[in-house]
């Protein structure tokens, strides 16, 4: 059976020129960054290398650069290490905005340090495409604000957030922070153009290692370590470098180069034919503001785990949102948030493409799912059928 991988905001196939950077800091050049000897110097003159090109691709300084075991941690050391610095500073509670379709460790970050009255949290709400609005950023502001945390891309509806606006806005008064996990492959990631004091990003969406990913932290930001250990990483965060990893990450941001046309074809022809050939069928988020790689759909009277099951049996792999929540039996959060209905929401189905996705395999896709579609809608009508005749 023929594999369709549709499921790239989940992660992505580490690249072969990124795997054969990796592969001699396994077992050949295996020291420890830490160490004083040759060993030592040779791993670490590998990390400050991915650091730099990090560096450059990102518009900041290599000191700038923080290496963390992905995005999850970035997001968490932002949201946890900005309250923290801003307590001791300050001595006084401090105030974080975020919108409520964020990446559930952002959430969950705010949930935490507001559950222990660490700080007090605001949760936008988005419109019903999934965009934050900038002027409700600015009204939200107050005295104690520490931080705006806003996602450059949303990892489910694909909606691109109006981050240079966002920026505009708080540039000198408030610092910012957006997770551009799923906007590096895509979208202009220069800090400065941006206006963002902090970014974080994870290697497995573009093509790298999972386990290894950066914060972007503004030099002179008001930020704390949150990880106790060692002095690595300008004694900010603890533990042994993930070398391989860290190698990985550089070269597959070296590698990028966004050639959006072809992949905004094939998604444009997906959205296109779905919208068109299966009836009650709509599209979630924005269609202009929208990563070219992302498609998200809701079907009417369909349960939307029952048709991921039934497109793997016809070896395509979707999902009905973020990879992070997949076996939990809530509707999604973010399209609640947007004003789908719980049901509606359940009955939603992501496809993200990749470079390697070609028009054959969304054609035959678009056919799998206008067939399981089918099969779910009759099924349901004669459950429902049977159950009025029960009753």
């Amino acid at each position: 059976m023929k594999r369709i991988y549709l499921d790239h905001a989940a992660t992505t196939s580490v690249d072969k020129r990124v795997l054969k950077a990796m592969l001699p800091y396994f077992n050949l050049k295996y020291g420890n960054p830490m160490s004083l000897h040759f060993f030592g110097r040779e791993a670490q003159e590998a990390v400050e290398k991915a650091r730099s090109t990090a560096a450059c691709f990102f518009h900041c300084l290599p000191e700038e650069i923080f290496f963390t075991s992905g995005a999850t941690e970035s997001n968490n050391w932002v949201i946890k290490g900005v309250a923290k610095a801003y307590r001791l500073k300050y001595k006084s509670k401090p105030h974080i905005i975020t919108s409520a379709i964020e990446h559930h460790c952002v959430l969950a970050a705010c949930a935490s340090i507001e559950k222990e009255e660490l700080a007090e949290i605001t949760y936008l709400s988005p419109d019903t495409e999934g965009i934050i609005s900038p002027e409700a950023v600015k009204k939200a502001i107050k005295d104690n604000t520490a931080l705006v945390s806003i996602m450059y891309v949303n990892n489910e509806i694909g909606t691109k957030e109006p981050i240079e606006e966002i920026g505009k806005i708080l540039a000198g008064k408030v610092p910012f922070h957006t997770d551009a996990t799923q906007a590096v492959n895509y979208f202009n990631c220069d800090v400065k153009k941006l206006g963002v004091d902090f970014l974080s990003m994870s290697g497995h969406k573009i093509y790298g290692p999972k386990g290894v990913g950066l914060l972007y932290i503004k030099n002179n930001s008001l930020i704390a370590s949150v990880q106790e250990g060692g002095s690595q990483e300008r004694d900010m965060r603890a533990g042994t470098h993930n070398v391989p990893g860290i190698v990985g990450l550089g070269k597959a941001l070296e590698l990028i180069k966004k050639e959006n046309k072809k992949i905004l074809q094939l998604r444009n022809h997906l959205i296109s034919r779905v919208l068109k050939e299966v009836p009650l069928s709509k599209l979630n988020g924005s269609l202009r503001d929208r990563s070219p790689n992302n498609a998200n759909f809701t079907f009417k009277n369909i349960e939307g785990e029952s048709l991921i099951m039934l497109l793997d049996k016809e070896g395509i792999a979707c999902s009905t949102g973020s990879a992070c929540s997949s076996h939990s039996l809530e509707p999604s959060h973010v399209l609640l948030a947007i004003g789908l209905s719980p049901e509606e929401a359940h009955g939603s189905l992501r496809v993200t493409l990749g470079k390697s996705t070609t028009k054959k395999d969304i054609d035959f896709t678009v056919e799998k799912i206008k067939k399981a579609v089918a099969e779910l809608r009759k099924i349901s009508g004669n459950v429902l059928e049977e159950y009025e005749q029960l009753h």
